[in-house]
């Protein structure tokens, strides 16, 4: 089974963001997704299952970004995945989910055939959750979105993903014939964390680094000139304000009906 599995080098969610050029996410101290660890395991356990890279299983770890971005696919080797590839292009820059997926697309299908294409639910910069469904429409395969659990069942020569959707009060179980994409939450499993071992083994793993002209995509497709939609501008957020305390005096409800007025929250 060939699993590619999306990570993604974002800033770190446990420190203050701050705005960099072009009114963009400053992405100095950057870091593997935590929502990209959860496909991650996913397809290591699934290419375990099946006897891992020596059964003929791949799992390859795909990222696009500039030259700092390949330290989220040295993440993921070291985690587990088998290989990597980082796509990297000045042209990328800028690109909304739609040009995102546009060259994630492409490189996909530059790798050949992959029986499974893997995300997390959301990137923890952007949080869209917009390229798994845009990717599976350009890539012409059946999508599963948002899966809190996934196994792979195989009959004869034909492979279907079953998957398990939970909602606020129902859950669905979805199938689909691979291949497909599939996006987890961070219910379906407990990502593993890397060892010494796996970080040593990753120091020997591939990562193959691919530009557009290698996937055939033109500059002018991707990045703020092929992106759908623009930011126009970017503020930081102000300071928080100390709150209006409302004291009960037997008009208590009052006040709080004409404080909610006030701030259009009525």
């Amino acid at each position: 089974m060939n699993i590619v599995v999306l990570v993604k080098h974002v800033p770190d969610t446990q420190l203050n963001r701050r705005l960099g050029e072009g009114n963009t996410l400053d992405r100095a101290e950057s870091i593997l997704s935590e929502l990209d660890e959860y496909p991650l395991e996913a397809a290591l356990q699934l290419a375990e299952a099946r006897g891992g890279e020596a059964g003929g299983n791949m799992v390859t770890a795909v990222t696009m970004g500039p030259a700092a971005a390949v330290a989220a696919v040295k993440k993921a080797l070291q985690i587990g995945a088998y290989q990597g590839v980082h796509l990297s292009d000045q042209a990328l820059a800028g690109s909304d989910a739609a040009a995102s997926s546009l060259a994630l697309a492409a490189l996909i299908r530059h790798l050949g055939p992959v029986d499974l294409v893997l995300t997390g639910l959301t990137s923890t910069d952007g949080e869209t959750s917009l390229v798994p469904a845009q990717l599976a429409a350009r890539l012409e395969l059946p999508q599963v979105t948002f899966a809190s659990s996934l196994e792979v069942i195989s009959e004869g020569d034909s492979h279907k993903a079953v998957a398990r959707r939970d909602g606020d009060t129902y859950a669905d179980v979805v199938e689909a014939v691979l291949p497909a994409v599939v996006s987890v939450t961070d219910q379906i499993n407990h990502p593993r964390y890397p060892n010494f071992k796996g970080i040593m083994a990753a120091k020997k793993k591939i990562i193959k680094t691919l530009s557009l002209a290698d996937i055939g995509v033109a500059g002018e497709d991707v990045g703020t000139a092929g992106s759908w939609t623009v930011v126009e501008s970017a503020a930081v957020r102000p300071p928080r304000t100390a709150g209006t305390i409302i004291t009960d005096e037997g008009h208590a409800g009052i006040q709080l009906v004409e404080f909610l007025a006030d701030h259009q929250l009525l």
